[in-house]
This record gives C-alpha cells, sequence and structure tokens, in this order.
C-alpha cells in the first residue's frame, strides 16, 4: 500500500437530465433483502424521496415464550450474511440480562470471529455489491493492458502484469460474446451511461480484482469458521461465553493466521488502492448524498466485555457534522416511532417496551409505507455504519483509525469535510476495513499469550432468573446494532432487534422527518431516469440489509399471513 499514489484526474461534472417525474427502483438489487426507493425528480434532481422496506420483521413474534438462550439461533435467521453478529448481539443481551461475567478468552474469540466478519463484509460490498455502480465492465475491453499494468503498478506495491490483465480482458470479451452476461445483465452502463467516467484501463483493473475477490472473500469466511465452527450461522457463542475448545489449539492459531494473513494483505495491497484509485476519478461525489450528519455508534472489540467505554472502536454521537465534540452514547435515548410503518398505532417508544404488531395497508399507500420502523435517537434521525464508527474514532484520535483516514484524504487531495458524503461513505467502508486489519494480530496474540500461561477458561456458569431485562450492542459491519431481552418465569416475554438498516432506512418519523437514506438522496442529480445508478450509488454506500425482516405477504392478495412453528 506505501505504493499507492494520489490521483490527479480533473473533477468531474455530475451530469443531470431535463427530466421531471418520478423514478421507481423496485426492487433494489445487490443488497440483502428487497427494498423499494420511490423519488420524484425535477429537473433532473431529486426533490422527494421514500424509502420503503417491503419485509415484515416478525423475529420478534417468533421469538415470544422461548428460551433466552435460543435467540441467537433464531436472530442469526435475520440475514445471509451478516449472521454473527446477530449471534453476538443475542448472547450478550441474555449475557446482561443474567449479569454472568465471561471469560478473557471468550471475549477474545469473539472479537476475532468480528474482525473476520467485518473484513468478509466490507470486501464483498466493495466488489460485488458496490463497484458495478462505479466500473464500467464492458468499458475494460478497450483498456490497453501495457497501460493499466503500469497504472497498478503505481498505485499497489503488489506486481501486476499486462499478461494477467489480458487474459481478464478476454474472459471478459468471451462473455460479452456468448450473450450470457449473468450478473452483467440490465447492468446501466451497458451501452454507454454519462455518468460513468473511468478510463478503461482503470475499468480493467477494478474488473480484474473484482473477479479476485470472488475467490479471497472465501478466505474471510473460512476464517470465521475456524473459530465460529461454521459459517454462515456460528455456532460458537453460547450465554456465558463460547464452545470452541479447538481453537485453543496451535493448529487453529495457525489456520487462522495464515488466512488473516492472505486477507489483510489483499486489504492493504489491493482493496485501499482501489479504493483511491477509482475515488480519484468521482471526486463530484464528495458533495453528494451528505445526508441527515447525525452520527451514531455503539463501538466494539472491547477490553471488558459489556462495558461499552473499554471499546477499542469507541461508541459515540455526532451532532451535525461537528468533530470537535464527541456525545457518549446513552442506549436510554434510542426510540421507535411507526407514525409512517406498516403498523398498528403511531407509538413512539425505547426498544425495551416495544411492539411489533403488524398492520399494512397498501403499496400506494403515501403516508405508510415501510415495514421499517423509524429509529431515533434523542428524537433525532442518526446514521450509523462505518462513516459513523469511522468519525467518532478519528475524532477521537484511535491511530488505526487516523491512520486510515489520513492516508485517504491526502491521497485523493480532499479535507475531511469530503467524508460527509456518498464518496465519504465508500471511503469509510474501506479505512474502517484498514483499521480492523491492523488490530486483529494483537487479539490473536493476546489469545494465544493467555493460553501459553494456562489459561483456557472459555464458559463462565450462570443462573437463569425468573425475570430480568438486558441489552446486547453490536457494531456490526452496517452499523449499531441492538437486540433488547424481556424475562419472564424464564421465558422470552419481549424481545425486539433494531437494527443499522432501520437505522439507515427507516421511513419518515412522528415529526414527519425524512430518514439518513431519504435525506441523503435529496438533490441527486439524475442523468438517466430509466437508469437511476445515480440512486443506486448513494443507496448501496449504506450497504442496505433488508432481509432483517421476514416474508409473510402473499404476492397476489397483499396479505399478512401467519404461521404456526412446530
Amino acid at each position: 500500500m506505501s505504493g499507492c499514489k494520489a490521483k490527479t484526474a480533473p473533477v468531474m461534472a455530475t451530469p443531470k437530465s431535463n427530466y421531471t417525474g418520478p423514478v421507481v427502483v423496485d426492487p433494489v438489487t445487490r443488497i440483502e433483502g428487497h427494498l423499494r426507493i420511490e423519488v420524484q425528480v425535477e429537473n433532473g434532481v431529486v426533490k422527494d424521496v421514500r424509502s420503503s422496506s417491503q419485509l415484515f420483521r416478525g423475529l420478534e413474534i417468533i421469538l415470544k415464550g422461548r428460551d433466552p438462550r435460543d435467540a441467537q439461533h433464531f436472530t442469526q435467521r435475520s440475514c445471509g450474511v451478516c449472521t454473527y453478529v446477530h449471534a453476538l448481539a443475542s448472547t450478550r443481551c441474555v449475557d446482561n440480562a443474567v449479569k454472568v461475567k465471561i471469560p478473557d478468552n471468550a471475549r477474545l474469540m469473539r472479537n476475532l470471529v468480528l474482525a473476520a466478519q467485518y473484513m468478509h463484509d466490507h470486501i464483498v460490498h466493495f466488489y460485488h455489491l458496490h463497484a458495478l455502480d462505479w466500473v464500467n465492465v464492458a468499458n475494460a475491453l478497450k483498456a490497453d493492458p501495457v497501460k493499466a499494468a503500469k497504472i497498478a503498478n503505481s498505485i499497489s506495491p503488489r506486481p501486476t502484469t499486462a499478461e494477467g490483465l489480458k487474459a481478464v480482458q478476454d474472459k471478459v470479451a468471451a462473455l460479452v460474446k456468448s450473450g450470457q452476461l449473468g450478473i452483467f445483465t440490465n447492468a446501466y452502463f451497458l451501452g454507454g451511461h454519462p455518468a460513468y467516467y473511468l478510463p478503461a484501463e482503470v475499468d480493467l483493473i477494478a474488473t480484474a480484482h473484482y473477479l479476485e475477490a470472488l475467490h479471497l472473500q472465501v478466505k474471510a469466511a473460512r476464517a470465521m469458521a475456524v473459530y465460529g465452527a461454521k459459517n454462515p450461522h456460528t455456532q460458537f457463542t453460547v450465554v456465558g461465553g463460547v464452545t470452541n475448545y479447538e481453537g485453543l489449539k496451535p493448529e487453529r492459531f495457525a489456520e487462522f493466521a495464515a488466512l488473516y494473513k492472505e486477507v489483510k494483505a489483499f486489504i492493504e495491497q489491493v482493496y485501499i488502492p482501489d479504493l483511491i484509485a477509482v475515488a480519484g476519478f468521482y471526486k463530484d461525489w464528495a458533495g453528494i448524498g451528505a445526508g441527515c450528519k447525525n452520527y451514531l455508534s455503539c463501538g466494539d472489540f472491547a477490553d471488558v466485555e459489556g462495558n461499552l467505554d473499554s471499546n477499542w472502536m469507541p461508541p459515540g454521537v455526532i451532532h451535525n457534522a461537528d468533530l470537535t465534540k464527541i456525545d457518549k452514547m446513552d442506549g436510554t435515548k434510542i426510540t421507535e416511532a411507526i407514525k409512517h410503518s406498516w403498523y398498528k398505532g403511531n407509538s413512539v417508544l425505547h426498544p425495551s417496551k416495544g411492539v411489533t404488531d403488524p398492520q399494512y395497508t397498501s403499496l400506494n399507500d403515501k403516508e405508510r409505507y415501510s415495514w421499517m420502523k423509524a429509529p431515533r435517537y434523542d428524537g433525532k434521525p442518526m446514521e450509523v455504519g462505518p462513516l459513523a464508527q469511522v468519525l467518532v474514532a478519528y475524532a477521537k484520535g484511535v491511530p488505526e483509525f487516523k491512520a486510515g483516514v489520513d492516508l485517504v484524504l491526502s491521497k485523493l487531495g480532499v479535507p475531511a469535510s469530503a467524508l460527509f458524503s456518498t464518496l465519504g461513505r465508500t471511503a469509510a467502508r474501506g479505512v474502517e476495513c484498514f483499521a480492523i486489519a491492523q488490530k486483529t494480530q494483537g487479539i490473536l496474540d493476546q489469545l494465544m499469550a493467555n493460553v501459553k500461561k494456562g489459561d483456557t477458561k472459555l464458559y463462565t456458569e450462570w443462573k437463569m432468573p425468573k425475570e430480568a431485562e438486558g441489552v446486547g450492542f453490536v457494531a456490526a459491519p452496517r452499523g449499531h446494532l441492538s437486540h433488547w431481552i424481556k424475562i419472564k418465569k424464564g421465558k422470552i416475554e419481549n424481545f425486539q432487534l433494531v437494527v443499522p438498516s432501520t437505522w439507515n432506512l427507516g421511513p419518515r418519523d412522528d415529526k414527519d422527518v425524512m430518514g439518513p437514506v431519504e435525506q441523503a438522496l435529496m438533490n441527486t442529480p439524475v442523468a438517466d431516469p430509466k437508469r437511476p445508478v445515480e440512486i443506486i450509488r448513494t443507496v448501496h454506500a449504506f450497504d442496505p440489509c433488508i432481509a432483517c425482516g421476514v416474508h409473510v405477504i402473499d404476492a397476489k392478495t397483499g396479505e399478512v399471513s401467519k404461521f404456526r412453528v412446530l
């Protein structure tokens, strides 16, 4: 990464059309779950937005009456990617309720899997979910492989050959010639698009790494499985600790270390240079997609499990993009409003008192238009996720984050204010991945040192109370995640999940204030209303995960169905 050079490309002017009228993107693809974005465009610029989750979150209902220890198994099914973070949030939630102190090795093992989850998630997002919003794969066919190799070798210490890039070019050409475009079918860049303006050589480099990352991301997933037993849907977390005693053996340390080393090298020598290279041609997007400019993070990677103040990634709250004042994160200030959601009533409740009582109206209802509730912190919409975490950590001077932010900003030649944008959101994800990659070796070293001195404890005995309440916070790759439990007679009486995508993609609240994504899309230019890639760029920058809900809508009648799980 030391060879990564700054881009000096001229700043392009984001194109827009003269179009006036509605634009509906339904479904938004390359995300988890089903999201509908409906905007009103005036003279080529977005002037109104509705973000609508088309899935019902029914896990809260499913969990009622169950053993609290089973919550992590159910909530992991919220998602097909970030399964572990839900397991961790549910386990921490019950840890907190029953007041158990877990062994240090359990904390470290939980953190190692979380670190691997981050590296997997962010690599997949950058290359496979978000890259095609910026990279024109078809244009890569026009590239000169020799020139492309020269550029690649100027931005990364990892050697790149013209022959290797020519092989990628031939592979893409064969795909186009076959007419079987697969994942590129209906891509917005096909046939040319004025909002794509990378040089062909950079398109070729990014396309080559897109294909390489398909294989590399498997290594990060395997690293998760070393301690998680499998991936997705890890099996090693239990209330009171973890169960992976195999993970204390030298061969498991070596297996994790080898996978981690390969992934870390890719992050440093490919991901970050690619991020800087692509962003260097899209600096105009540092002025688009700012959103609400309020940021919330609970932080993670604790030195003392359950103590947020001990988190290496610090918790904090930022208001109005003011990095000079970071407020303490206070879970009592979280509420969820349902005035514009498909639920009964107009309540604004703290999650510990939360109610999940669905009442669907219609797809064309402009007042109630989403299955998501509207989370608020101290009554305000908050963006959560990598940008929020990076800003809090950067403002607090965490060395790994400060190094990553300063590197990206200096290479791009932009001020810190550029972070408050769609471009900044994407860059922050890379910085967060880079910082966690630097931190992971230290966590592994601590675990090995504990074992070396004879500490092999992974579990603490505890007793289920008849009544208790608890909360589990996790800074998931997509952002601030919290699970809230109320236990009565040893069973779950109430369980609420407040997930990152609900924070970011939720609808208007009780005061009719737009959610973060809705605000971020306002004033976005749209060059081609039939191929609105500009809308997708900002939405994808948040890395939506709507699959934290569960399908129970009849596709033909629109009726909510009830299922009895036996």
